[in-house]
């Protein structure tokens, strides 16, 4: 009864908003500026099975509880196998940025599938308490979304990206590292590229500057005190000295969560929100995260984390990426 009672309030719903357009005279304006070819030819609900684990755990390579997340799959309009992206969302959950990507690359013919690796975990946020999933669960989550996605018949396995964003774009940046793909990824396949939008990068791993042989590309702003460039800037450094194919491309005026469709122009505070931006943390021996400057093992409770980092959109700074990020997949999955 609650799941026909969810359905139908969502229904009702869809219909007042559909409705409410059509009164005030929208329907016919909607219809002829929406872009048809952004609606999915058709669209698939996965479960993942996948683990929920500590981050020591994961370096480690040790066995977590199993767990089971949900992909959406949308199915882009065409014929064949198409390229497809796969998106992870960040500590707030799949939030409002959500969709506007994944309409725009529908719209250029290329599927999308959506990780939530909350709902499953019985969680909606960790923003004001990250220790309630390890950091790196998201990149088990990705290995095991790819092995579903690479067997899928409408999906061309050669010609599949990952993007992220936030906490889940530091997990699309470091699910490049080779030494975790060895540990996790038992898909036998390989992401085409890496998209990591505003990731945390106040960690180093052991060898996380041995990567895939496959372009990264990071977008940022450069005001961002949520997860701070000046941390990725480094590590991109490490990873030109080690000649991998990464590049960083930093936004002005863009603060965290800048491509976002809402508060557009605006800045405000993620109140009570946890940032490392204050902490440089390294992984030792044993897969014991420490944090560098106390030199003891790190937790959320160190006196580097703090809180209340801003966000904001941006539209100029999301127009720009957009059109990097389409010219990037464009290239990389050989689109016309």
């Amino acid at each position: 009864m609650r799941h026909r009672a969810a359905i139908l309030a969502v229904s009702l719903v869809f219909a007042a908003s559909f409705f409410g357009e059509c009164l005030f005279g929208g329907c016919h304006a909607q219809a002829q500026t929406a872009n048809p070819k952004q609606v999915a030819a058709r669209v698939e609900l996965h479960a993942i099975p996948t683990t929920t684990l500590s981050d020591q755990q994961f370096l480690n390579g040790e066995a977590g509880t199993p767990a089971t997340v949900t992909g959406e799959f949308r199915v882009a309009q065409g014929t064949g196998r198409l390229p497809v992206i796969i998106l992870i969302h960040g500590s707030g959950g799949i939030s409002a940025n959500m969709e506007p990507w994944t309409q725009h690359f529908n719209a250029t013919g290329v599927s999308t599938f959506v990780i939530d690796g909350f709902t499953g975990r019985g969680l909606i946020s960790v923003n004001t308490d990250q220790a309630l999933l390890g950091r790196l669960n998201f990149i088990v989550d990705i290995y095991r979304a790819l092995a579903i996605v690479a067997k899928h018949p409408r999906v061309d396995p050669e010609r599949i990206a990952l993007m992220g964003f936030s906490r889940g774009g530091q997990a699309a940046l470091y699910a490049s590292v080779t030494r975790f793909q060895s540990m996790w990824n038992t898909s036998g396949a390989q992401f085409a590229a890496y998209i990591p939008f505003y990731p945390d990068c106040a960690t180093t791993y052991l060898t996380d500057s041995d990567v895939a042989a496959r372009p990264i590309r990071i977008f940022h702003g450069m005001p961002d005190d949520y997860n701070p460039v000046a941390s990725c800037k480094a590590y991109v450094q490490r990873l030109r000295d080690a000649k991998r194919d990464v590049v960083l491309t930093e936004y002005p005026d863009a603060q965290h969560g800048f491509d976002t469709p809402l508060n557009v122009g605006t800045v405000a505070v993620a109140t009570n929100a946890q940032t490392v931006r204050s902490c440089s943390i390294r992984e030792a021996d044993g897969g014991i995260l420490m944090n560098a400057k106390s030199g003891q093992p790190f937790t959320y409770k160190d006196d580097c984390v703090q809180l209340n980092p801003h966000v904001g959109g941006n539209a100029e700074a999301t127009r720009a990426a957009r059109i990097a990020v389409s010219d990037f997949v464009r290239q990389v999955f050989k689109l016309e």
